[in-house]
């Protein structure tokens, strides 16, 4: 399985294009904000010859959805997305609006729910949806065993958590979330995350100051 992290938007949030051998590929994420970045990824996209068949959000954040709406014009393909964040896609144009950023389209609806412990598949590949709200109410990461990768959105990072001081967040449920779901997987399981650098299970139950 391959991983390509593209840094997007004012919040360089990280948009993840992960596919495997059969070239079908998903993206998770989508936090296009600018036309060149947008760009980007459809010309990467091209070039390695790749087929875009699903698009999943860790949670619905205004940076981790601005592509959305371009990926369904481009792609036709609708966003899966933990149905508890979802009053999201609603206060979503006030943010906007707050933080003055130059984005004009109407949020994406939500193509299909995700729901915990579900398999989602492309290729020769198999993902396992795990909710771990605390950041959000409808956080979920997903966890390759094969590949030995999880993929947290803002539920973990490297040495820190995430913010739990947004709208229905919950530190009490955020710190659950990690230790009873993500603390659960092999210490060597690689960990990508919404901002910043990729780090491990192991190394975060060991050195992480928050946990």
């Amino acid at each position: 399985m391959d991983v390509k992290v593209f840094q997007f938007n004012p919040f360089q949030q990280n948009t993840l294009l992960v596919w495997d051998e059969t070239k079908e590929a998903v993206i998770i994420d989508a936090g296009m904000l600018f036309k060149q970045e947008k760009q980007q990824i459809k010309q990467f996209i091209e070039d390695n010859q790749l087929k875009l068949v699903r698009v999943l959000n860790t949670h619905l954040h205004l940076d981790h959805q601005f592509g959305n709406k371009f990926l369904f014009d481009t792609y036709g393909i609708m966003p899966e997305v933990g149905k508890d964040d979802e009053f999201l896609l609603d206060s979503m144009p006030f943010i906007i609006q707050k933080w003055g950023l130059p984005y004009s389209d109407v949020s994406q609806p939500i193509g299909n729910y995700i729901t915990d412990n579900q398999e989602i598949k492309f290729g020769n590949t198999t993902f396992v949806a795990l909710h771990t709200p605390g950041h959000s109410p409808g956080s979920y990461s997903f966890y390759c065993k094969e590949a030995g990768i999880v993929f947290v959105g803002d539920v973990l990072f490297k040495g820190s958590i995430g913010r739990t001081d947004l709208e229905k967040g919950d530190h009490v449920t955020l710190i659950r979330s990690i230790k009873n779901r993500l603390f659960t997987l092999p210490d060597e399981t690689i960990v990508y995350n919404g901002h910043g650098p990729t780090t491990t299970i192991g190394e975060e139950k060991q050195f992480n100051p928050f946990l």
